[in-house]
């Protein structure tokens, strides 16, 4: 089981190790990501393994809407830390259970992503070209 600290983070705070943030206000409430969002969690791991891990896993909750639940808030919904702390570790103990599954649900989540940047690259490909395209039959 992975080693983790929960913390809220502090702007302008700059962390030495292996850490991911999640997303805490809104409704993208629990997105991971591993660069600091204005109002988010951070989770420290004392290795890379571990914070490569628990990102899939939080990836997936996030996905999977599993944070809406938890939502409070009239105006900006937001996501409490005690209950982002609780129902995480939970989470993370449950579905680390099956080991297995989890590593090839990993790879194919991966796998993806890489496939969804690939997409988006064409995609900003293609509409250069339409512009480049546009532009030449314009000028005439």
């Amino acid at each position: 089981m992975p080693n983790f600290i929960i913390k809220t983070h502090q702007k302008d705070t700059t962390y030495k190790g292996n850490q991911i943030f999640i997303l805490n206000k809104g409704m993208n409430s629990g997105k991971p990501q591993k660069e600091p969002f204005t109002n988010s969690f951070v989770i420290m791991f004392p290795d890379e393994k571990d914070a490569e891990t628990v990102y899939w896993l939080a990836y997936s909750l996030w996905k999977s809407n599993f944070w809406h639940q938890f939502l409070i808030g009239s105006v900006i919904s937001f996501l409490r830390i005690d209950d982002f702390k609780k129902d995480f570790n939970l989470k993370v103990n449950e579905m680390l259970q099956e080991h297995e599954l989890h590593k090839k649900q990993i790879q194919a989540l991966r796998l993806l992503e890489q496939k969804e940047d690939q997409l988006h690259k064409n995609i900003i490909l293609i509409n250069e070209i339409r512009r480049s395209i546009l532009s030449c039959y314009c000028r005439k």
